[in-house]
């Protein structure tokens, strides 16, 4: 069964391929049309991967308050002779500091995905800036097409 799909995908494929060889008109609006839902899907991932900097950097902070907070218990549980209360406080501390450590890696790795999301979008950019060198060939395929279209209307006597 899937190689009668596979089969079906080569199939359509080659189809396509063929009618965007014979249609440089048509093969230049899906190449647009290819870079703009690029671009979309690059900017959504780039709007997400901003929301959970945001998230992940406002969970930093309540847990750097939480330390302070723990940090100060522990002193105050040694300082009023407490010891298995400070060692309880000490692990939990040492707890949130592991939660603080894995925050930390997870907004760098948030910050290396960022970054290659902006990189794409501006080789993204610059593609759309710069024109193809198959273009001429496109335009003067177009041109041509024009051309023929202008001489089988006078043909017809309807110019």
């Amino acid at each position: 069964m899937s190689s009668w799909l596979e089969q079906l995908e080569r199939e359509l494929d080659a189809r396509l391929s063929a009618f965007l060889r014979n249609n440089p008109v048509q093969d230049n609006l899906f190449s647009e049309q290819h870079l703009k839902d690029r671009a979309g899907a690059l900017q959504r991932q780039r709007q997400q991967l901003q929301s959970e900097a945001k998230q992940q950097r406002q969970q930093l902070l309540k847990l750097a308050e939480d330390v302070r907070a723990w940090r100060s218990r522990v002193d105050r549980a040694r300082a009023a002779g407490a010891v298995d209360l400070a060692v309880r406080a000490e692990q939990h501390l040492t707890s949130l500091m592991n939660q603080g450590r894995t925050l930390w890696a997870d907004l760098e790795d948030l910050g290396r995905r960022f970054t290659e999301v902006e990189k794409q979008l501006q080789e993204l950019h610059q593609q759309q800036q710069t024109p193809s060198p198959s273009t001429l060939e496109k335009d003067w395929a177009l041109f041509e097409a024009e051309q023929e279209l202008q001489q089988l209307r006078r043909d017809a006597g309807l110019s």
